[in-house]
Formats: structure tokens, C-alpha cells, sequence
């Protein structure tokens, strides 16, 4: 039972380290500047 624990818990931190990674990958990736967008709820402008 405690080998299964243990294996779940690393598991887990796998799972957060990659999304982490995703998640500043994606960030850092990013184009700066000014992002212009046009929906149906109309148009918003955000700057990065």
C-alpha cells in the first residue's frame, strides 16, 4: 500500500511540473503588443 502511495504522489508532481511547463511556455510565447479582438460580444483591445 505505501509503494502505491508513493507512486501516486509522484505521479501527481509529474502532472504539475508539466503543466507548469505548459503554462510558461505559453507565456512566454506570447506576441507582445496590443491584441485586437472581434466577437459577438464586440470588440476588446488588451495590451500584452
Amino acid at each position: 500500500m505505501k509503494q502505491n502511495t508513493l507512486y501516486l504522489i509522484i505521479g501527481a508532481l509529474a502532472v504539475v511540473v508539466i503543466a507548469l511547463g505548459v503554462y510558461v511556455y505559453r507565456e512566454q510565447t506570447k506576441p507582445k503588443g496590443v491584441e485586437l479582438k472581434i466577437d459577438d460580444k464586440g470588440i476588446s483591445i488588451q495590451q500584452n
